[in-house]
């Protein structure tokens, strides 16, 4: 006779316990134990241990499976299995990570805690290796859990936006540490459709210098919203709204603060379409800046903030369930970081891709979607290559590079590959498609941490650099509305106050804006840090110190960066530690 002494955890979250009958079989490369009533009475909660006894023992243990069957007439009572930990016969200790819901009916099979690649478990059943990987649910119920926090924002930022939204140098400080800082670059040539002269900006520029001058030596950068180009826009009351598609010329000077000194707000020049300049009448300037951070702003929700954080998170997340074991250390390493990001998701669709709230509509939305991922590359989405391709290694005050950039590791992913010949043995990771430079398949340790290293950080940090400062810089809707009434002028001079108040939304429109601001920014009570792994997937010692050893290098980043903050009359703190949040969550 054999005994094995089995702890159940169950999550602490509310509703989380059960009153059915849970069953457990133990499976081994010996055999398989009976199937076992874990015989409680009352609710299952927190942990509580069990026995499961075997004619004999059933060598090394391989899998728990779990059961959950009905108790009485009660109605359908789901239970949140935490993790079940068996001690041997042997006196090994396994733990069996679960950590989701379990209906009435299911079957879920659990595998131990230790990370293994393919060529490294024994388990004669391919089927059964793949049998729960099509479950593509991240815990739908998962609304119960997101409590929110009553919580009301400190105003500082969005006080400051409001008077200080009309200035140019706050109109540049936004590229680089407003909510979208993924679009500036360098410029070294002037597009040809983008006729600037050096008579018309050398006003701008340090006395006795040039724009040809400043290009060859870096200090001069260029966004361009050529992607709006045509984007269809959408109606409102039997009105048209506008969009822009614009260029916008900016100056580093010497002081280090970017300067925008020419706007032009459409993709091809001519009389109807002049290049605004900072010398130009004060309203004139102020609708060209309104009209590019409008179509920045839109760009800016659309593009990097959801296409390029939840609808990535989500193909990342599906792929893992599809593609990987849950006994797969990159498996292991991944699931932190999908916590309710197909939850999130569903909403995401219902709420911002539905008429209204914006001067695109659908059409527009799908459209530029369809464009951007057209264009989309590898080297685009991973961070160190994105930052040297735009040519902003150099530029100062860029927080969000600074910060970005001290985010990346690959320790975990070393000690599961000792060389490269192991992760061209792992045939779980070469199955990607490739297109515009996404890899196909993975043949050195370091293109295996650099794949992980940008999800991680997409799903996680470019997530929070996107999402957290939207009240900030977007509740006060002059500096930037999603909504704008009126067409962009075509002729210098004939503005006024009146134009702006005129092509800005109505007191409806804005709040809607305010509001969709307030909530994307929002704080709830069960938030997962990054580097916070309350499920615990790992089951050996190394992988267990890799992360107390990040824990520790986030800790100096939150005290180094509060440090830099403190001295700043802006700080930036959407990439501290304590916002970032493990996954995409709201």
């Amino acid at each position: 006779m054999a005994e094995y002494k089995l702890k159940v955890t169950t999550g602490a979250m509310k509703h989380a316990g059960t009153m059915d009958h849970i069953y457990v079989i133990l499976l081994g490369t010996e055999g398989q134990s009976p199937r076992t009533e874990l015989n409680n009475l009352g609710i299952d909660f927190i942990t509580r241990a069990y026995k499961v006894k075997t004619s004999s023992s059933l060598g090394k243990l391989l899998l728990v499976k779990v059961e959950k069957d009905p108790f009485l007439l009660f109605p359908e009572d789901e239970w949140y299995c935490s993790k079940i930990e068996v001690t041997t016969p042997e006196d090994e200790e396994i733990v069996f990570p679960c950590y989701r819901w379990i209906s009435r009916g299911e079957f879920v099979e659990l595998r131990g805690g230790k990370g293994l690649t393919f060529l490294k478990y024994n388990i004669t059943n391919a089927d059964t290796l793949k049998k729960e990987l099509d479950q593509v649910s991240l815990e739908l119920s998962v609304s119960e859990n997101l409590n929110f926090a009553v919580w009301f924002p400190t105003f500082i930022i969005p006080e400051y936006v409001s008077e200080h939204w009309k200035e140019d140098d706050f109109f540049g400080f936004q590229f680089l540490n407003g909510t979208n800082p993924n679009v500036i670059k360098c410029c070294s040539k002037l597009p040809p459709n983008f006729p600037v002269t050096d008579e018309m900006v050398r006003p701008f520029l340090e006395t006795g210098t040039t724009l040809e001058k400043e290009m060859e030596e870096g200090n001069i950068f260029l966004c361009d919203q050529k992607i709006m180009d045509g984007i269809p826009t959408r109606q409102k009351d039997g009105n048209h709204l506008y969009v822009a598609a614009g260029l916008c010329l900016f100056y580093k000077n010497p002081e280090g603060k970017l300067l925008p000194i020419a706007i032009q707000l459409y993709q091809q020049p001519s009389e109807q379409n002049p290049i605004f300049l900072p010398s130009d009448l004060e309203t004139d300037w102020l609708l060209a800046k309104l009209f590019f951070r409008s179509s920045d702003l839109i760009q800016h929700q659309t593009l990097y903030h959801l296409m390029h954080t939840h609808y990535l998170a989500e193909v990342f997340t599906v792929a893992t369930f599809r593609c990987l074991p849950t006994i797969h250390p990159l498996y292991k390493l991944l699931i932190p970081h999908f916590r309710y990001t197909l939850h999130v998701n569903i909403l995401v669709r219902k709420l911002l891709l539905s008429p209204g709230g914006a001067s695109l509509g659908v059409e527009g939305l799908t459209e530029l979607m369809r464009r951007d991922l057209s264009q989309m590359t590898y080297s685009s989405l991973c961070l160190p290559e994105n930052i040297t391709e735009r040519g902003l290694e150099l530029i100062p005050n860029f927080y969000y590079r600074d910060d970005a950039l001290k985010l990346f590791a690959k320790a975990m992913v070393e000690y599961y590959y000792s060389s490269d010949s192991d992760v061209i043995k792992d045939i779980e990771i070469m199955d990607s498609d490739s297109a515009t430079g996404f890899p196909s398949c993975f043949n050195t340790i370091e293109e295996v941490a650099k794949f992980i290293t940008m999800v991680i950080f997409r799903v996680s940090a470019q997530h929070a650099a996107v999402n957290n400062g939207q009240y900030d810089y977007n509740s006060w809707v002059p500096n930037g509305s999603l909504l704008l009434c009126k067409p962009p002028p075509a002729t210098k001079g004939q503005s006024s106050m009146q134009t702006v108040l005129e092509t800005l939304p109505d007191v409806e429109d804005s709040v809607k804006i305010m509001s969709a601001a307030r909530i994307l920014s929002e704080k709830y009570t069960d938030v997962v840090l990054l580097g916070e792994f309350p499920e615990e997937h790992f089951d050996e010692p190394r992988p267990k110190e890799i992360i107390k050893a990040l824990q520790v290098d986030l800790y100096y980043l939150r005290e180094e960066i509060a440090a830099r903050n403190s001295q700043l009359e802006i700080p930036y703190t959407y990439l501290n530690p304590d916002v970032v949040e493990n996954s995409v969550t709201i």
